[in-house]
């Protein structure tokens, strides 16, 4: 590596570091201060093991929270980051008539970009590694409120279903002792004739509490009781409205409860539990849109990020100081409009078009949009 490549590496390394702290520090400051009530109503409160929380106890909280919720922040804003360390670090060369100085020694100025482009591909390679081994170990975490403590893995399960079309709702799901406390299960079978997604509600089963059997492949039930409302089952039963139940079969297990949980937040699954989750024939045949948006999310977002920076730097490479702000202004508005397409793409990839969703199409769009808006920068540099 030549000395100017590590001259420009130390510069942009120099104003990532100061982005990403500036950034992130304001994130958490003005979160912080928005919640700290919610931190301090912990004060004095038993956690699972009786223990009572001290002021020691909620501040670790408050680093453990905080910790966590910095791997979110810092795949949301990774691409920016890295625009605005390119701009950092050219602003400060521009400032001291540094690229002029390259200029005149015969160097193009396109060669001031390769360090920043090849320590842009790896940071957005540690923005994968964020996504998809970071983010979704700590899924859990991300999905508390402040008010929470992490040692309680214990949520409230609504309307998850397995594939006999069944809805599972609890108001206490234990994740440690893997255990639901008070089931509802929403009874259901196909409607002959109409869409797969058509059910009609034949009855409903509650419990006691309900812990998944492995052998049987189901839910062992507490003190059951199943009511029914009509359909097939009512036939069986002898006319019978209601029984007792200790067992209700299902594909639904105690593993995929925390995946199943987070369907509204996809974004916190790996790609590979993504894959799973579609596969998954309990899988509402609505959300399967938005899993094949987040898939292909997966690689479009990186690529994204690196087209924003390839359209902001060549504005950015400018001779004269004076047409720096006017160039800094530029390159931000082009990074601003790329997200803004970004988004809209977002907003409308699950909706119907033409009787189709095409999910995969408005993920990629913005590629197709500034790749060669990047391209056409590039090649018209003057260097």
């Amino acid at each position: 590596m030549k000395i100017l490549d590590r001259y420009v590496a130390k510069n942009f390394l120099y104003g990532y570091f100061i982005s990403l702290f500036v950034m992130i520090g304001m994130f958490l400051t003005i979160d912080l201060f928005m919640n700290l009530d919610e931190f301090a109503e912990l004060l004095g409160v038993e956690d699972a093991t009786g223990h009572v929380l001290t002021l020691t106890d909620v501040m670790l909280n408050v680093v453990h929270f905080y910790g966590v919720r910095c791997a979110l922040w810092y795949k949301d804003m990774a691409g920016m980051i890295i625009v605005i360390a390119a701009v950092f670090s050219l602003t400060r060369m521009t400032r001291s008539n540094e690229l002029v100085a390259v200029m005149a020694s015969g160097m193009s100025l396109k060669r001031i970009l390769a360090p920043i482009l090849l320590l842009s591909v790896l940071l957005t390679g540690l923005m994968v590694v964020d996504q998809e081994f970071v983010i979704p170990k700590y899924a859990y975490e991300l999905t508390r409120d402040h008010d929470e403590l992490s040692s309680e893995k214990a949520y409230s399960i609504w309307f998850v279903g397995d594939k006999n079309g069944s809805l599972f709702c609890s108001l206490h799901y234990d994740e440690k002792i893997e255990r639901f406390h008070e089931p509802f299960i929403i009874l259901r079978e196909p409607v002959e004739g109409q869409d797969d997604n058509i059910h009609r509600v034949t009855g409903k089963i509650r419990a006691d509490s309900a812990v998944y059997d492995d052998e049987r492949g189901g839910w062992a039930l507490t003190n059951g009781k199943k009511m029914l409302l009509g359909g097939s089952d009512l036939k069986r039963m002898g006319g019978r409205l209601t029984e007792p139940i200790d067992f209700y079969p299902s594909n639904l297990s105690a593993a995929d409860i925390p995946i199943r949980r987070r369907e509204g937040f996809k974004a916190l699954l790996s790609l590979r539990q993504l894959t799973e989750l579609e596969n998954n024939p309990g899988v509402r045949t609505t959300d399967l849109a938005s899993l094949a948006l987040q898939k292909h999310s997966r690689v479009t977002d990186p690529i994204v990020n690196l087209i924003m920076l390839m359209v902001a730097l060549p504005v950015l490479v400018c001779r004269d100081p004076k047409t720096m702000k006017t160039a800094v202004l530029i390159s931000f508005l082009t990074t601003l409009s790329c997200f803004i397409v970004v988004f809209i793409c977002d907003l409308f990839a699950t909706e119907v078009f033409f009787g189709q969703i095409r999910p995969a199409i408005w993920a990629w769009t913005p590629i197709f949009i500034f790749f060669p808006v990047a391209l056409i920068e590039i090649d018209s540099m003057r260097t």
